[in-house]
């Protein structure tokens, strides 16, 4: 395969990749890619008393493995299933999903990860959507399972059927001669209309993925590898087959462990496991805990949200860095992360490393033209491309654009929504999404930055930082912090160190402290699930109580409309969430209690209790001695 290539220009520009040196051979045609199956086929013949899956459920040899999945393969054949239909995969995390899922594969079909968490109405549409022919389930899961015109196969119920079956890769299969263009399998992620879209991934594509996964962390039999991602997470792909297509062991963890970040580690320790893959959050997590010196991980793979820090020095494995979207085989750039002590940009979050092998990335302007500096939208080509969303053209032919710098016939490009910009050693600096970039007080702002210069200080573990919008046409940030153990910290000290670091109109109105971050399924953070601000603001330092009759009633003009429980005198007005709409409020009730009009450019300039409070005794004091200057003149006047 053709090593990753990054372009900048209309030129493509070569760059190894970051995590290993070794050359490789041309990428294949589609007529004649090797799959997924086939290399796990060649494992069983190599090496079929080798350790293929381990659980709490039991063990596989590769032997046992792939015997089971041809028999099941046989079975599939018998109810229809060759290439490219979908068929639906609806099991618990066990070896017997991992034996459905290659079984669909043997049998020339692409399968439909159903996660067993997913509601019942989610399932039904997934099924219907994909025309699913066939659901691969268990006695137990498939008495939940919605009604339809797919047929059910339980590989309980229906053991002894499969096991009649031959043992071999069904004769004059399909599945045997599928090419790199058929399907593998489709998955489903959310969609804008409220309803998921599903994502057709083809089988050179994930040989592409499991082919540079292997050489990049050189994979052996000798290795160790975790799955603890969910079904309907795509990084479950990667788990499962860049590991058995090498002749590793695959070592699934239980949800208890893998929800727990000290119990994992445990875990990983004690099965003595060599590469794991963990969401961000929980890569995050991990980083912050204590590892023995003799651990046997070699590399920490992440990926799914913006890592936001930096690993720690001395701990005894690599972390890795991974970018891709679900619509290109998982992967599609990857890099180490070097230690928190090596030079870095103060306000860079960890690159997303470079284009794996077979790869092309673009970052382009609204023109569509290369960007070489500043930043842009980030376009994926070459390898790894869905064939499209099912049952969604208008939306493929959006998403999916001609490649205008490939001379390949019916080239695309995958347009990602995400912004980033090259770095000078070319690596990609991830910017979020464009659509979450944010005009604070016209100021364009992206929000990951501000996260990623909260992630450094001491007592920040992790932040998530968010646009809100409460009152209309008004932005402000909202940062959400995961605190170090045993730290505290007051909203007074993260405004000093943000404000040494940003300008004053990245700083978030309002900080929240919460035990973790969120995240969905996929890892990903679930701002849905994100607590309400109001009552649950961090307390800024050394409150002091209002001083002056008018520090008294300025305090109870502003605490209900910044629904606070208590504003101090030094308190910074837009800091506690304050705006102009809000502005204008306060400017009227002044007008109310006081008999002054403060102005909304007076109140921009004297922002705290203290200051706009001295403004209001001048403007009083200016007031009467203009009234008394009116009085002595009238007296004249007599």
């Amino acid at each position: 395969m053709q090593q990753g290539r990054i372009r900048t220009t209309m030129h493509p520009v070569k760059s190894s990749n970051s995590v290993a040196e070794i050359p490789v051979s041309s990428v294949p045609s589609s007529l004649r890619v090797a799959c997924v199956h086939e290399f796990v086929a060649q494992q069983a013949a190599e090496n079929p008393n080798a350790l293929a899956i381990a659980s709490a459920q039991g063990q596989l040899s590769y032997a046992e493995l792939d015997r089971r999945a041809n028999q099941l393969a046989n079975y599939l054949r018998t109810a229809g299933v060759e290439r490219d239909v979908v068929v639906g995969l609806y099991l618990d995390r066990s070896p017997a999903m991992v034996v459905a899922a290659l079984a669909i594969l043997k049998a020339g079909g692409a399968y439909l990860p159903l996660d067993p968490i997913h509601p019942v109405d989610r399932l039904a549409f997934m099924l219907r959507d994909s025309n699913a022919s066939v659901v691969v389930s268990s006695t137990r899961l498939a008495e939940g399972l919605p009604s339809g015109k797919w047929q059910t196969i339980a590989v309980d119920g229906d053991a002894a059927k499969i096991a009649a079956q031959p043992d071999t890769l069904p004769q004059g299969s399909v599945g045997g001669h599928v090419g790199g263009d058929d399907l593998a399998y489709v998955i489903y992620t959310s969609g804008s209309t409220g309803q998921p879209k599903g994502v057709e991934l083809i089988h050179s594509g994930l040989s592409n993925l499991v082919s540079w996964h292997k050489r990049a962390f050189q994979v052996t039999s000798a290795d160790r590898a975790s799955a603890q991602s969910a079904l309907g997470f795509d990084a479950s792909v990667w788990e499962i087959w860049s590991y058995l297509a090498a002749g590793a062991s695959l070592h699934l963890a239980d949800d208890s462990v893998r929800n727990d970040a000290a119990a994992l580690r445990d875990w990983i320790v004690s099965q003595r496991l060599t590469i794991c893959f963990a969401a961000t959050a929980m890569a995050e997590r991990l980083l912050h805990l204590n590892w023995p010196a003799d651990t046997a991980l070699r590399f920490l793979l992440t990926g799914a949200d913006t890592l936001k820090i930096y690993p720690p020095t001395g701990l005894p494995f690599a972390l890795v860095n991974n970018y891709g979207p679900t619509e290109c085989t998982v992967v599609s750039t990857s890099g180490v992360v070097e230690a928190a002590g090596s030079p870095a940009p103060t306000n860079q979050a960890p690159s997303i490393g470079r284009a794996i092998d077979g790869v092309d990335i673009y970052i382009l302007d609204e023109r569509r033209q290369p960007v070489t500096e500043g930043s842009g939208e980030i376009y994926i080509g070459g390898a790894g491309l869905a064939r499209g969303y099912r049952n969604r053209p208008d939306l493929t032919a959006e998403r999916f654009v001609p490649n205008p710098f490939s001379q390949a016939p019916g080239a695309r490009l995958y347009r990602t929504g995400d912004l980033g910009r090259w770095l000078p050693n070319g690596e990609i600096a991830f910017l979020g999404r464009a659509d979450e970039q944010v005009k604070v007080r016209g100021y364009r702002v992206e929000p990951s930055e501000v996260s990623t210069v909260l992630g450094q200080h001491p007592a920040v573990q992790t932040s998530l930082v968010v646009a809100t919008d409460d009152a209309p046409g008004e932005i402000q940030l909202v940062a959400y912090l995961v605190l170090s153990e045993g730290a505290t910290v007051s909203a007074t000290a993260l405004r000093e160190h943000l404000r040494q670091r940003i300008p004053d109109y990245m700083i978030p109105a309002s900080f929240v402290v919460i035990p973790s971050l969120p995240v969905t399924e996929q890892g990903k953070v679930n701002r849905a699930a994100l607590p309400g601000v109001n009552g649950n603001r961090l307390a800024d330092e050394a409150y002091v109580a209002p001083r002056t009759l008018v520090e008294e009633e300025l305090v109870k003009i502003l605490a209900p409309l910044l629904k606070l429980n208590r504003v101090g005198v030094n308190d910074n007005f837009f800091l506690l969430g304050g705006h102009s709409l809000l502005g204008t409020q306060v400017i009227a009730r002044v007008s109310e209690t006081f008999g002054v009009d403060l102005t909304l450019l007076k109140l921009f300039d004297h922002p705290t209790v203290a200051e706009m409070s001295a403004e209001i005794e001048n403007l009083i004091l200016a007031k009467v001695e203009h009234a008394a200057a009116q009085a002595g003149d009238r007296n004249v006047r007599v």
